[in-house]
């Protein structure tokens, strides 16, 4: 066989469709491409750290760890202690105006906005009477502490007035009728308890 026939017959066998068929696609050419250089990285990071693998799996493990921490640390419902503060960054009108403004929601059906309102009335009533002092940024769990120790007989009814709020305010469920009888109830009787001696 002389060497022009070898080369015709090689040709025609490998143009056979078979071995065009067993060639890997350019989806699995670019996947192996990209594992070859993740691999080619990890390894030249790993050969210069002392302990190899088993210093750099800890590291990766720790950095990961980090990621979620920050992202968790940073969510919408961690900013900044005003957004969860009673009043926000807007200056407190009288109690006498945040419970007219929350009977105004609630006949409108707001029960949400009513039960915030409500809670700043009774903050801030709280706060006029000195059972608390006045301390910006405080939120309805905080109030809820403060006012337990003046006032301990009321200690659950406030700690429940204050889930309620926290609920519809930042964890957006709406408030319901209930809800809002629990609040406005709660005012009521505040209004005419008297805190401990020893707390004022």
């Amino acid at each position: 066989m002389t060497r022009e026939e070898g080369a015709r017959i090689a040709g025609e066998e490998l143009s056979d469709p078979a071995y065009g068929n067993a060639e890997p696609g350019w989806l699995q050419r670019v996947f192996s491409a990209l594992s070859d250089l993740v691999n080619e990285f990890l390894r030249g990071v790993s050969g210069n750290l002392p302990g190899g693998w088993w210093t750099l799996g800890p590291l990766l493990a720790l950095l990961v760890l980090v990621v979620i921490a920050v992202i968790v640390y940073a969510r919408p419902s961690r900013n900044a202690r005003t957004a969860q503060a009673l009043f926000g960054d807007r200056a407190p009108a009288t109690p006498a105006d945040h419970r007219a403004a929350a009977e105004r929601h609630a006949a409108g059906g707001d029960y949400s906005a009513a039960v915030r309102e409500r809670l700043r009335a009774i903050a801030l009533e709280l706060e006029e009477r000195g059972v608390v002092p006045p301390r910006p940024g405080r939120t309805a769990t905080e109030l809820a502490a403060d006012a337990g120790e003046a006032m301990p007989a009321q200690k659950g009814a406030l700690e429940a007035a204050a889930a309620v709020f926290n609920d519809c305010a930042y964890g957006d469920r709406p408030a319901t009728p209930d809800g809002y009888r629990t609040l406005r109830e709660l005012d009521e009787t505040l209004s005419a308890a008297r805190p401990r001696e020893d707390a004022r």
